[in-house]
């Protein structure tokens, strides 16, 4: 059973790339962008928190659902989904809020090629003011020609 729930939990994790990618693209820079423009275009240095900060809810709401129903339904197998989901929040959290944004002073320096190649799609993400002619909206997966730039070296 713990290899089940491991592989759930692990499936669920990259499942979670493809929809945050998915809600970035269409979704954030779509219907909702004006919750997400803010992130984009600074208007107000002084906030800690961004309007863009509520979407965290979005993709939380999912797993608090499936949290629910292992514990209150003893629904035995979401668990698994919930914990894949939870996990994926915190690597959001940590390489998206920590380690490109700096919202703490956290591996400001690094030589790892692989962060430098996450640091660079996102600064290209964000070089786009409108919602129009993004790119790279992945998170921990980003286009090759990024990886390639520092891999190459």
């Amino acid at each position: 059973m713990i290899g089940f729930g491991l592989l759930i939990i692990v499936a669920t994790f990259f499942f979670m790339e493809f929809v945050a990618w998915f809600t970035h693209k269409y979704v954030m820079h779509g219907l909702l962008w004006k919750l997400h423009r803010d992130h984009h275009v600074k208007e107000n240095e002084h906030h800690v928190f961004e309007k863009n900060d509520s979407f965290f809810l979005i993709f939380a709401i999912p797993a608090m659902a499936l949290f629910a129903a292992w514990g209150l339904a003893n629904v035995w197998w979401a668990i698994y989904p919930a914990l894949g989901i939870t996990l994926y929040g915190a690597a959001y959290f940590f390489v998206h809020d920590l380690f490109i944004h700096q919202r703490a002073r956290v591996l400001r320096h690094t030589d790892n090629s692989y962060l430098k190649a996450i640091r660079k799609a996102h600064k290209v993400h964000h070089k786009h003011l409108t919602k129009e002619d993004g790119e790279c909206f992945g998170m921990l997966w980003v286009p090759l020609k990024f990886f390639r730039e520092y891999f190459s070296k």
